[in-house]
């Protein structure tokens, strides 16, 4: 165990943690319903975090509060979404008090730290709202402090109580925010905080982080089992006349023009947060006049890196965001952000046509699927052989997820920047392929190529291979199994009749394109069947097919 805080115990809480917000994005993006639900706030924690640890890395300072300095500024140039800028608050506030200490940092000093960065993280936001990870990490900081008051100062006792407190007041955050409670899920950012909590705890226990199980089956037949997935009860929670955009820029302005344009900004909208200090600003805002939010950071200093995106898929509970506009006007500080000399994607197909498909568009692929997952190696020897210093990998199953993580943590360390999309199925690794974009900045391509494979629900058809209990009842052998979001949803006799039966469940909820995927065996005829089907019931519907031979699942479906 650890006795105390220090720059090689910061690097390791870094690494960890964002390996655990790596294998923890696809629930926190499920989670992701305040202050919009646009199912990013996993996605964007993990690359606020990257941008630390990248700029972390690059320094080789030996003392605590001068790296932390670091990764907070790293954090704070990298920040993404509402979450991800509250974060890099809350490291650069521990920063600022551990540049107080003049001895080792320890149980008081830690928790002092965390105070400071509650502190920091509620002064940042224009209207602090409890039931988020500002609410987490007060817990966690009060937890903190009345554990050394008890007299056990040790650093290990503080962190523990930091964590433990915080889990309970994630647990909590349903009963202080109504959208919360309606949509039964907990605050994504504040889970965030605690997988970081839970990753430092980690570090300083020496006790590594448990890995997810993995507990779908390799046959077909029964539940095809997945995390924690509630984006449709999310979505169902949101306002639907919220703001139209999401605006945030870089701000270089003098400190003490943040607070009136904190307050102009509130008056243009809500979900402001301004952060950072020594005249560099991390500014987020949601309006419905994105114009006049960038206007305010003009009257004040000199505005870079502007992103405006379209929150409206999100308030229409419709899934999607649309980028509009970036300025990438970088500073020579923003290093971290140095445009790639490279960048491939990865992927995971059940097929050797549905390989071909991918290969035609760039992609690397790797056979698997079914009784046949790949292993870290064999994403590593992908990541490799695409000699990219860039790589987005597209897993397509949930079972492959965790051997992708591991890769991308061990890839990491050889000088790859590495981003693992949680694709859940082919036809959301087809929709995020479709708006890859090699030439914008790496996080912007991971957040849309996130975004994209959201918005697709996906489904399939098979045959199950043995008696299994499945959601809507007990299958036997030869029965027709449709599946709807990794569910069993149809179960009948008819290939045809059962597709028909799950692609109008999917269309149910809204739908503009239909992707289907014809395996091997009846596939073929499958699709022509169900093209026609599409044609007849919902002629408003683009319907595009894909040959890709893959076994076990004659159709696989994808709905955008």
């Amino acid at each position: 165990m650890l006795q105390q805080l220090d720059a090689d115990a910061l690097r390791r809480w870094g690494d960890v943690g964002l390996s655990a917000l790596g294998r923890a994005r696809a629930e926190i993006d499920a989670l992701n319903v305040f202050p919009i639900p646009d199912g990013d706030t996993g996605t964007n924690l993990f690359l606020t975090v990257e941008a630390g640890v990248r700029a972390a890395a690059a320094d080789q300072r030996t003392d605590l509060a001068g790296l932390t300095a670091t990764f907070a500024r790293g954090a704070l140039l990298g920040a993404r979404g509402n979450s991800g800028v509250i974060v890099s608050q809350l490291f650069r506030g521990m920063a600022e008090s551990f540049g107080t200490v003049t001895g080792s940092v320890q149980g008081v000093e830690f928790g002092a730290a965390l105070s400071h960065a509650a502190d920091l993280g509620y002064a940042a936001v224009a209207r602090p709202v409890e039931g988020t990870v500002l609410t987490v990490v007060r817990a966690a900081a009060s937890a903190t402090s009345a554990a050394v008051a008890g007299g056990d100062t040790s650093l290990t006792h503080a962190v523990q109580g930091a964590a433990e407190a915080a889990r309970v007041a994630l647990a909590k955050t349903p009963d202080q925010l109504e959208v919360l409670r309606r949509a039964g899920v907990v605050d994504a950012g504040g889970r965030g905080l605690v997988v970081l909590l839970d990753a430092l705890q980690a570090v300083v226990t020496g006790i590594p982080l448990p890995i997810p199980p993995q507990t779908r089956s390799d046959q077909p037949g029964g539940r095809m089992d997945r995390p924690e997935m509630v984006a449709e009860g999310a979505v169902h929670g949101a306002d639907p006349g919220g703001p139209a955009f999401e605006v945030m820029y870089l701000l270089e302005a003098d400190d003490d023009s943040v607070p009136d344009l904190r307050a102009r900004l509130d008056e243009l909208g809500d979900s402001v947060v301004v952060v950072g200090g020594d005249r560099l600003w991390n500014v987020h805002v949601h309006t419905d006049d994105p114009g006049s939010a960038v206007e305010v950071g003009v009257t004040v200093g000199r505005t870079f890196r502007i992103r405006i995106t379209s929150l409206a898929g999100a308030n229409s509970a419709e899934p999607g965001r649309s980028e509009l506009s970036e300025q990438p006007d970088l500073t020579a500080d923003d290093l971290i952000d140095a445009p790639p000399t490279a960048r491939s994607v990865v992927v995971v197909v059940p097929g050797r046509a549905l390989a071909d498909l991918f290969e035609s568009v760039g992609a690397t692929v790797i056979i698997g699927g079914p009784g046949q997952r790949p292993s870290p190696s064999a994403f590593m020897s992908a990541i490799e052989h695409s000699g990219a210093n860039e790589v987005i990998v597209l897993p397509n199953d949930p079972d492959h997820v965790a051997a992708a993580e591991t890769a991308a943590e061990l890839s990491r360390g050889k000088g790859v920047r590495i981003a693992v999309v949680p694709t859940r199925a082919p036809v959301q690794g087809l929709a995020a392929l479709a708006v890859h974009d090699g030439g914008r900045r790496f996080d912007d391509d991971v957040v849309s190529m996130t975004s994209a494979a959201a918005a697709t629900r996906h489904g399939a058809i098979t045959v199950a291979m043995r008696e299994a209990m499945t959601t809507v009842g007990i299958c036997r052998a030869g029965d027709v199994l449709g599946l709807i979001d990794g569910d069993v949803a149809v179960l009948g006799t008819d290939l045809s009749v059962v597709a028909h039966d799950v692609i109008d469940r999917m269309l149910t909820g809204g739908g503009e394109l239909v992707t289907v995927v014809q395996g091997s065996g009846e596939g073929a005829v499958l699709a022509k069947l169900l093209k026609q089907h599409l044609h007849d019931r919902r002629p408003d519907v683009e319907v595009v097919c894909y040959v890709g031979e893959q076994p076990h699942y004659p159709l696989l479906l994808g709905v955008e």
